[in-house]
Parts: structure tokens; C-alpha cells; sequence
């Protein structure tokens, strides 16, 4: 799926990955390919990210909105 991370100043990451884990209001959820449509709030916390040759990697966020479509997920962050 593809998975985009962006600030209103950078792109923090573009690229292929299988599954993304975000902090949410609530506490830790995971988006997997095939994944239902979804919106919702992040607070504070690190997005990690499996791409597909299971190289993981954390970003720092700050707060921001997750937008699940059609195995596109877009992270939008302050």
C-alpha cells in the first residue's frame, strides 16, 4: 500500500509499506493492506512504519489526521 507521511512544509516520507501503526486519541492502532476506509485524530507519539522488505522505521509526531482510502493511507501532521 502506499504510504505518505507530509507537514505543511516537507513530505516526511513517501513510499510502499505493509503496515503502519499511529498513535491514536485512543491508543495504538495498525493499517494493513486492504484496510476499511477510515479517518482519524493522532496525538503525540512515533508512526512506524514496516515497508515491504520489512525494514522498520519510527517518525516523531506531534499531533495530526490519518486518512485511510483504496490502500493509500495519508498522514497529515502539524
Amino acid at each position: 500500500m502506499k504510504i505518505e507521511i507530509i507537514t505543511p512544509d516537507k513530505t516526511i516520507f513517501a513510499g510502499e509499506g505493509k503496515l503502519v501503526q499511529l498513535p491514536g486519541l485512543d491508543g495504538l492502532f495498525a493499517i494493513l493492506q486492504n484496510h476499511a476506509p477510515l479517518i482519524a485524530s493522532l496525538k503525540a507519539g512515533k508512526v512506524k512504519i514496516i515497508d515491504n522488505s520489512d525494514v522498520v522505521a519510527y517518525y516523531d509526531i506531534t499531533s495530526g489526521v490519518v486518512e485511510v482510502k483504496e490502500n493509500h493511507v495519508l498522514v497529515l501532521v502539524g
